[in-house]
């Protein structure tokens, strides 16, 4: 669209008329969701990035400060630690996220703090040691009953 509002239009129906056109000559047809309803909009507060947050949310994708993804990695290493199948596997785990805690703690990024320190990777390897004996005897007892958890 070129042409200019001629004076003397109101231009509330100067635009109605230009909709109107585009609408009698198709140019609305073959717009993707054409005869869809809008997305429900949840938000009602203003937010300059919707779009942004909505397209990140349809293609699964999501961004963290890196102090909350490296806290959200370093729970996921301990979880994994402790289900570990040896405890080689356990130091090697809480090592690796031990040296990202300590990069992180002396050369911190923006954003909000990490607020964690490295694992005690003794402390850690006892308390596996610990789990795996409750595994056993629980295994050596005919198992965990329903609603029974491991602590």
């Amino acid at each position: 669209m070129t042409e200019r509002k001629p004076p003397g239009v109101p231009f509330e129906s100067w635009v109605d008329k230009q909709i109107r056109d585009a609408e009698q000559r198709g140019e609305f047809a073959q717009l993707p969701g054409v005869g869809q309803p809008l997305p429900e909009i949840t938000d009602t507060s203003y937010d300059e990035l919707w779009w942004i947050k909505r397209k990140m949310a349809r293609e699964g994708l999501s961004v963290l400060p890196p102090t909350l993804a490296l806290r959200k990695e370093a729970e996921d290493a301990l979880a994994a630690a402790y289900e570990a199948p040896s405890e080689r596997i356990v130091r090697k785990i809480i090592t690796e996220v031990n040296v990202k805690l300590r990069d992180m703690m002396f050369k911190p990024p923006p954003g909000p703090p990490l607020g964690m320190k490295p694992y005690d990777v003794e402390a850690v390897v006892r308390e596996w040691r610990e789990r795996q004996e409750r595994r056993r005897e629980r295994g050596a007892t005919g198992g965990a009953t329903a609603g029974q958890s491991e602590a």
